[in-house]
């Protein structure tokens, strides 16, 4: 069986390469795409002359057999076989001009007639190696190869568009790790819009969020948005952010049209988050036994709630909401105190917000939806602002880059309140640009709530 090319780094991301390595570890790059050099098809040199057995590096091996002396390799007929010994029939010679009918044969006898060999794919594909059967199909074979994969049960590859991906989100005919659905996420929900991206540093976004649009009783309409971040150093933060987000949106958008205050309905969305996230604890205990010293799955959460003449925040952890006018003469404000060792030292008067936030120990948060959290306590707040703006609630993925509020009010668009979906694509940027190192979810909710329907002109 033929051998890999040996190559010390990726041809693509320049990935340090094992011996062996059939695939690129980092980019998935396709290592057998990159051409061998053939055993058994010399290439004829432009004298004529074949390079010696064992020639230096660089030079291909001559043909297995050698004719005797004197003998006479005569051309193949379309029904006779190749006599024993002989190169195979893998394209036509440079080496000599075409011969003119009747012209006789070049010293040695062999004369290769191109018209009467075999089609070239035909030969190709009766020699490929093994390693080589990951390629894309021959076109004439299968016209549609993103058709067929798809037609048959699975997703295509973004990079060949022949492959179908593997349960782990491979392609299995090109190699290449496929996107997932959660590394950028956009929703536009009546005038709620919300993204999430991955970020340029972690591998996996651990972020969620929900939103929706209901009517009160009265017939008012109401806003509701909720964001999670999973803690990383968690099992499962990604389950855990997705199953908080989606149990508490959904308690909100079933409790506000019953008459349930909406701050009261905030309270028991959180605790509804917090059991849902609970719930991905419940292990069997042989699981438990092989990973003992894992923490189970965990994550922040805040939401907010706006209503015709009401704002409503809700958190457990450090995810923020901001207060951001459409007049931005008038101050912008953050809504939320963070669940965090920074917060506690400033609180305590024992540090400025500068120092504690310039300190390592910062971000450690103190609050969180998890079996393990020590006492879960609900954040509520109620305001009623006075003048139309907007709600931004995200994760420290963001505020990270914004972090005071007239920061973030800088760098909210001026048409926020009025297209929400562009302006959180623009938080976004703004994140990636100043360095991606985290996963990046923001949520924008005019205030006050619009009728749905409304949302980006």
């Amino acid at each position: 069986m033929s051998q890999m090319p040996q190559l010390s780094a990726c041809p693509s991301c320049e990935e340090p390469l094992e011996s062996g390595d059939r695939f690129c570890g980092a980019c998935g790059y396709d290592l057998s795409a990159v051409p061998a050099r053939p055993e058994d098809n010399p290439t004829i040199t432009m004298n004529g002359s074949v390079p010696a057995q064992g020639a230096p590096a660089g030079a291909y091996p001559e043909p297995p057999s050698v004719p005797p002396a004197g003998a006479a390799w005569l051309a193949p007929g379309p029904d006779a076989p190749p006599p024993p010994g002989a190169p195979p029939a893998a394209g036509v010679r440079f080496d000599h001009p075409p011969q003119a009918e009747g012209h006789p044969a070049p010293p040695g006898g062999y004369a290769p007639q191109p018209e009467e060999y075999p089609a070239p794919s035909e030969t190709y594909q009766a020699q490929q190696p093994d390693e080589y059967l990951l390629q894309a199909p021959d076109p004439r074979v299968s016209a549609d190869p993103a058709a067929q994969a798809a037609g048959a049960g699975g997703k295509v590859c973004v990079a060949c568009r022949a492959g179908r991906v593997d349960d782990d989100g491979y392609c299995e005919n090109c190699g290449h790790a496929q996107p997932r659905e959660r590394d950028h996420m956009e929703q536009e929900s009546g005038p709620v819009a919300a993204v999430s991206d991955r970020g340029l540093r972690h591998h996996r976004n651990e972020d969620a969020f929900a939103i929706g649009s209901t009517a009160l009783p009265d017939g008012s309409p109401a806003s509701v948005a909720i964001v999670c971040d999973g803690v990383s150093s968690a099992t499962r933060p990604d389950d855990a952010s997705m199953a908080a987000s989606k149990a508490a949106s959904e308690a909100l958008l079933a409790a506000l049209p019953r008459g349930t205050h909406p701050q009261q309905a905030m309270h028991d969305a959180i605790i509804a988050a917090s059991r849902a996230v609970n719930s991905l604890a419940a292990e069997p205990a042989m699981a438990r036994e092989h990973a003992p010293h894992q923490n189970a799955p965990a994550c922040t959460i805040v939401g907010a709630v706006v209503t015709s003449g009401l704002l409503i925040v809700g958190w457990v952890g450090d995810s923020r909401a901001y207060w951001v006018p459409v007049d931005r003469s008038a101050p912008p404000a953050r809504l939320t105190e963070d669940d965090s060792w920074a917060a506690q030292m400033v609180a305590a008067g024992l540090m400025n917000e500068a120092e504690a936030y310039a300190d390592e120990r910062a971000h450690a948060i103190t609050g969180w939806l998890g079996a393990d959290a020590y006492e879960l306590e609900p954040h509520t707040a109620a305001f009623k602002p006075d003048r139309p703006g907007v709600v931004v609630v995200c994760t420290d993925g963001l505020w990270n880059y914004a972090e005071a509020a007239d920061e973030m009010a800088r760098v909210v668009p001026l048409d926020a309140a009025t297209h929400p979906l562009h302006s959180a694509r623009v938080l976004v940027g703004h994140a990636l640009d100043g360095g991606g190192h985290d996963n990046v979810t923001v949520a924008l909710v005019p205030f006050p709530a619009v009728p749905q329907g409304a949302g980006s002109a």
